[in-house]
């Protein structure tokens, strides 16, 4: 398998970016992604594999580089390290109901649904669940319910088959929002998180969470990671405090806002929510 080409954008000028083309040497990536994912998970790089990728519930296309079925955080931590050192991007994938194309690219697809999606004990004090991006959305709900008598707020019409962790990218409502909104924490996936351990492209993971305004400095003066990015944040957040309470409605104004970033979750009255 030799190099192929993608399409990126490149800047030019500041805040501008132009169409391009990169190059991905997937031979070696293929290689690097066999040799550090687990014998639990799978690298798939078969015709067959990319064509069942190459389509979700939209009308969108495109054929991915590759397929990597993680069984660990280990696993999806090897996948970003080894498509950062060759310069691969990457698209998580759930279920594949989304109707935007959210899950198909030209990339490497880690599809968290088939081994990793291990669902915890509910925390019935705190009113919580630990779960894993490929554990189904229906299935959290069973359990959730058999253990505690709880139901999770977003409700898509796909929870039979949609994941948390397409929950989380889509910040999913479904049809029991309202009843999310009147009864629980809100009517979006990012109210109800309260917590994550991410992973970013280079591979460096840590946790975020909610309320965090009181320790952001401390977060930030411990460095590493976390540190450069809770910074770098606090510093957008400043910079563009007023313009964000002006002009971003909160949820309690617009309940299914669910589009672009919640920036307002930063301000220092909201509490510095990251993970939501």
């Amino acid at each position: 398998m030799s190099t192929v080409e993608i399409p990126v954008h490149v800047h030019a000028g500041v805040g501008g970016t132009q169409p391009g083309v990169g190059t991905v040497d997937v031979g070696h990536l293929k290689r690097a992604l066999e040799d550090t994912v687990s014998a639990a998970g799978e690298v798939r790089f078969d015709a067959g594999t990319l064509a069942m990728y190459a389509n979700d519930s939209s009308n969108f296309r495109q054929i991915p580089l590759g397929v990597v079925l993680p069984a660990s955080v280990e696993d999806v931590v090897a996948t970003h390290r080894a498509c950062a050192q060759y310069g691969a991007p990457i698209v998580n994938r759930g279920g594949g109901t989304s109707l935007s194309g959210e899950t198909v690219n030209r990339a490497i697809v880690i599809d968290c649904s088939k081994h990793f999606h291990e669902i915890g004990d509910v925390d019935r004090e705190q009113r919580t669940v630990r779960c894993r991006p490929g554990a189904i959305n229906e299935q959290v709900n069973v359990k959730t319910g058999r253990q505690a008598g709880l139901i999770f707020g977003p409700d898509p019409s796909s929870h039979s088959r949609c994941t948390i962790g397409g929950n989380v990218g889509n910040n999913s409502c479904g049809i029991h929002s309202v009843q999310a909104q009147l009864y629980g924490p809100g009517p979006r996936m990012s109210d109800c998180v309260r917590s994550m351990e991410v992973v970013t492209y280079d591979g460096e993971r840590f946790q975020v969470g909610v309320g965090e305004e009181d320790q952001l400095e401390a977060v930030i003066a411990a460095g590493g990671r976390k540190g450069e990015i809770y910074a770098q944040l606090r510093d957008l957040r400043d910079r563009y405090a007023d313009v964000i309470r002006e002009r971003m409605q909160p949820v309690e104004k617009l309940p299914r806002r669910v589009s672009g970033f919640n920036l307002d979750e930063l301000l220092p009255e909201r509490g510095f929510n990251v993970a939501r």
